[in-house]
């Protein structure tokens, strides 16, 4: 098991304390974090409250079969794209009739990466339940462990925005 940063606890607490108080649920759908994501949700106690269920979605058939990502979006985009994170995030959000959704696909390195798509590539959704979507684009410095983590701690800000703003 991960151990978590201060700075990643403190969000999570700030993202449990937002999602009580709207009486959320949040899910996730992670592609190059395998899981991290929904392990630091759940170092939280009572965290059942508001998290029900995440989707580590590795594999492109798994996005496809987990996460309903249409197939022609991963051949024409690429699984690190804007078009397949936001469809990550959407199916998420449906499948588990979660108020928000996270996903997250991305190049953690130390290989995979492209002249397009270099090492440190990573996109993260957000979708609520009302059908609003957006992403953005990082590019990430330092090994696969450190794009993974900055992975985590912009997936928790960009999901306190969501909520907040919602």
């Amino acid at each position: 098991m991960p151990a978590f940063s201060k700075s990643t606890t403190q969000l999570v607490e700030e993202l449990s304390a937002l999602l009580i108080d709207k009486s959320w649920t949040v899910t996730t759908a992670e592609s190059c974090t395998g899981g991290l994501i929904a392990a630091a949700l759940t170092e939280v106690a009572g965290s059942s409250e508001w998290f029900h269920q995440g989707v580590v979605s590795y594999a492109n058939q798994a996005k496809i079969k987990l996460l309903n990502v249409d197939e022609a979006l991963l051949q024409q985009y690429g699984a690190v794209s804007e078009q397949v994170v936001e469809s990550m995030a959407f199916g998420a959000c449906r499948i588990a009739a979660a108020n928000v959704a996270v996903a997250v696909s991305g190049v953690a390195g130390p290989g995979g990466g492209s002249k397009d798509k270099p090492v440190g590539t990573v996109w993260i959704g957000w979708a609520l339940a009302n059908g609003d979507v957006r992403s953005q684009c990082y590019l990430f410095d330092g090994d696969r462990s450190n794009v993974r983590e900055c992975t985590l701690i912009e997936a928790l800000r960009g999901t306190i925005l969501q909520v907040r703003s919602a």
